[in-house]
Parts: structure tokens; C-alpha cells; sequence
């Protein structure tokens, strides 16, 4: 299937591992002009070309930022003026009791799971309205909907990632623009690989078994009963991101493996 991509600008955040690598991975191979953001220069420059090796496209560029730190947010909006498709992705996590969660790991976490996106969001919303076409899409999460009690904090930035999307969706009544979410389940990224593997290392056991025990215990409701590989969340948001998607707007769309049972 075309999805009609070829030559639209494409901004990631967080897009040197995990599911925004696989997002930007997968635009890259649609023909999209893709930018890739990390926080340092030799991510960033190995992810462009590991990209560009895989797709064959040679317009995939990379741009360092730290979304802690304003200052490298200006400079990356000052140096790429125009992008048609902006995917929120940068995100932390980190399981903690919430007891131990400080005022500062809160302000921590909204500035970088949502504040990221306000800022990005502000910078090119009215430039896609004065065109007349363009897609944002912030990664949220189940924990949006289903709190987690091991990172409430985490799953209050979630949230808002919603409420955010839905109020600029709000904004591009009679437009082309869309602005959605997309929600995954737990996915196999790089940070939660190497969550799996200290626990199975910690509790001397397999892989295997952790993942088993995780989805028994911490998420029963799981229909597939597995984490999700990066590239089946890229494959939902990279659908949101095409002209075929025109019909989707303001939605928490769900790709989380049947993990919650009750509607948004």
C-alpha cells in the first residue's frame, strides 16, 4: 500500500531507540524526509545511518536536543522551519513507589513527557493550519487509562498527552491537519528490554519467564499476553501519519494488545 508520504517532512523526537527509531524507520522507507532527534551527537549519527542503510533513503538527517533543556528545544525548532508530520515521542520511565516520587521527579517527567510536545506542537501547529495539511501525533500509553501504581507519575503524563492532542484536534476544525494519540501496551524498547533483563537477572530466571509473570501479574488484562515489538506500534502511527488517515482526528487510538476493556 502507498501511503502517500513521499517527500513529507517528518520530525521524531526520541527517535534514536525503541519505537521512535522503528517510527522514523518506517517513514524513512515510505519516502518521507526524515529527522531524527536524540541527545547526543553519536546516537543521533548512528541512528541516520543505520536508517539509511536499511531503507535506502537519503533524506534522513538528525538534529540533537536534550527535551530537558529549553534552550536545545529553541535551537532545534530554529534550525528546521517547516515539518509536516510531527511525532511526539520523547518519553522517561521509571517504576517508583509514589511515596518516594519527589516534587522534583514530577516536574521532571511533565517537562519532558509533555511540555516536549506543547513546545514542538506550538511551533509548527499554525504553520501546518496555514498550508492546510499536516499530522501530529503524540505517544502515549495505556497507563494513560490504566494508571500504574508502580509509576503514577509516568501515567499522569500520559494522560495529559491525551487531553493535549484532543484540545488541538479541537482547533483544526474544516482543516487537512490532524492531531491524534496513540496509545501502545508494554512494548519491547530498548529501556524496558533492559528492565526485563535486570529482573530476570535479579530473580534468576529467564526472559521468558519474567515476560510470563509480568502479564500475569502486573497486566492480567492483556490479550496477547506478550510485549509489543516496536515496529507494530510504528505501524499504527505511521498509518496516522498518511493522507489515508484523513478521517481519524482527536483520537486516543488504541495499540495496546487488548490490555484495556473498557472505553476512552
Amino acid at each position: 500500500m502507498d501511503l502517500q508520504l513521499k517527500d513529507k517532512i517528518a520530525l521524531i523526537s526520541g527517535s534514536t531507540a525503541g519505537i521512535g527509531y522503528a517510527i522514523a524507520t518506517q517513514l524513512a522507507a515510505e519516502g518521507a524526509k526524515v529527522i531524527v532527534n536524540g541527545r547526543t551527537q553519536q546516537r543521533v549519527d548512528d541512528a541516520v545511518k543505520s536508517i539509511t542503510k536499511a531503507t535506502g533513503n537519503q533524506n534522513v538527517s538528525g538534529v540533537v536536543a536534550d527535551f530537558t533543556n529549553k534552550a536545545e528545544i529553541d535551537a532545534l525548532i530554529a534550525q528546521i522551519p517547516e515539518v509536516n508530520i510531527l511525532i511526539n515521542n520523547v518519553a522517561i520511565f521509571e517504576p517508583k513507589a509514589f511515596s518516594d516520587i519527589t516534587d522534583e521527579d514530577w516536574l521532571r517527567f511533565y517537562e519532558i513527557n509533555v511540555l516536549s510536545g506543547v513546545r514542538l506542537s506550538r511551533a509548527y501547529f499554525d504553520k501546518m493550519l496555514a498550508k492546510n495539511w499536516g499530522r501530529i501525533i503524540f505517544i502515549s500509553s495505556e497507563s494513560a487509562v490504566q494508571i500504574p501504581e508502580e509509576m503514577i507519575h509516568y501515567g499522569m503524563t500520559k494522560t495529559a498527552q491525551i487531553a493535549v492532542a484532543r484540545g488541538l484536534a479541537e482547533l483544526t476544525k474544516g482543516t487537512n491537519v490532524t492531531v491524534n494519540s496513540v496509545l501502545p501496551g508494554p512494548t519491547l524498547s530498548e529501556g524496558v528490554g533492559g528492565f526485563i533483563d535486570n529482573l530476570a537477572k535479579d530473580q534468576n530466571k529467564t526472559k521468558a519467564q519474567v515476560e510470563e509473570d509480568f502479564f500475569k501479574t502486573m497486566r492480567p488484562t492483556s490479550l496477547i499476553q506478550r510485549f509489543l515489538s516496536v515496529d507494530e506500534v510504528a505501524n499504527t502511527v505511521v498509518y496516522l501519519s498518511s493522507p489515508l488517515a484523513s478521517a481519524t482526528n482527536g483520537a486516543a487510538v488504541r495499540a495496546e494488545g487488548g490490555l484495556l476493556k473498557g472505553a476512552l
